[in-house]
């Protein structure tokens, strides 16, 4: 996946070229549960173990290497919340999907690990 440098980050997002926003996991709880709202795709791009161990119910596994593959599976336009462990490995491929014409991303801040602490107790960490 390739990164770009926050500076170059802005001055894409001061263009309009970038669009992905960063949701907290209250944020994402309150979109789950809007019956108004689109629901989003949620891509949980962990390896399978961690994806086992926990994960948001409803999500979809596609771990992060396997998505330039998979690009096909996924609509460009509809609603995506990029979910990891911490919120770095998502942010990756956020940006790697608005790159490929995908726009709307989200990158789930804290990822599960935030998840767990702030909205679901009794999900597993680790």
């Amino acid at each position: 996946m390739g990164r770009c440098s926050t500076g170059t980050r802005l001055s894409l997002l001061a263009k309009g070229r970038l669009t992905m926003q960063n949701l907290t996991t209250p944020e994402l709880a309150a979109w789950i549960e809007n019956a108004a709202r689109e629901k989003p795709v949620l891509l949980d791009v962990r390896e399978p173990w961690e994806f086992q161990t926990c994960h948001i119910d409803g999500a979809l596994t596609m771990p992060m290497n396997t998505i330039p593959g998979k690009l096909f599976e996924l609509e460009a336009n509809q609603p995506i919340v990029c979910i990891c462990h911490h919120g770095a490995r998502s942010m990756q491929v956020a940006l790697f999907l608005e790159q490929n014409g995908f726009t709307q991303i989200s990158n789930l801040t804290g990822g599960v690990h935030a998840w767990a602490q702030q909205v679901d107790g009794t999900m597993p960490t680790y």
